[in-house]
């Protein structure tokens, strides 16, 4: 069985309903446990128990809030080269477009990276225009059908990679690939 750890900052909210629709999608992988915390409450025993790992985060000045820092610096510190190889993901919300959300959510991967977590991109289409190659973004809260759809998205190919890697379903990974959704006219 996978699971699947959702850790979010939010000052608005808006970022915890993402978190919320990331946690929708992941329970859309059969077999998946997944836990939703908000960083004041993550643990590194929540860390360590995961298997993979959607971070979510408000865009502070194009990265991530000073809670998520402080999370990874202080709290998980100590777990350096043990939580190495764990999956990752992120997801972020800044108050207008163009507010720096995509840079946020590279700045988690990086940090993610640092200790050791494979990270990917997703290559599907939500809605026409619409992707979330770096993680799920939005401007405020997720309103329309192709934001919502992006953060559960996220959270069902987190919980598909945490699927094939870690429980060994492999026939997941041709669903993935063929799976025509994936695409928007």
């Amino acid at each position: 069985m996978g699971r699947v750890l959702i850790v979010y900052d939010t000052q608005t909210g808006n970022t915890e309903k993402m978190a919320k629709l990331v946690a929708e999608g992941a329970l859309r992988v059969e077999g998946t446990e997944v836990r939703l915390k908000r960083v004041s409450e993550a643990t590194k025993e929540d860390v360590l128990w995961a298997d993979g790992l959607a971070v979510g985060t408000p865009t502070h000045m194009g990265v991530v809030s000073w809670r998520l820092k402080r999370f990874f610096d202080e709290v998980l510190g100590e777990l350096w080269g043990e939580i190495d190889g764990k999956i990752g993901c992120a997801f972020s919300s800044s108050g207008g477009w163009g507010g720096g959300n995509e840079v946020a959510c590279m700045s988690v991967l990086t940090i993610l990276m640092n200790f050791g977590f494979l990270v990917f991109g997703v290559t599907d289409y939500v809605g026409k225009k619409f992707t979330l190659h770096y993680g799920a973004v939005v401007a405020g809260e997720p309103r329309t059908q192709e934001e919502k759809e992006a953060c559960r998205r996220l959270g069902e190919r987190l919980a598909q990679w945490v699927a094939v890697f870690v429980d060994g379903k492999k026939e997941l990974l041709e669903k993935i690939r063929k799976d025509p959704s994936r695409f928007v006219d």
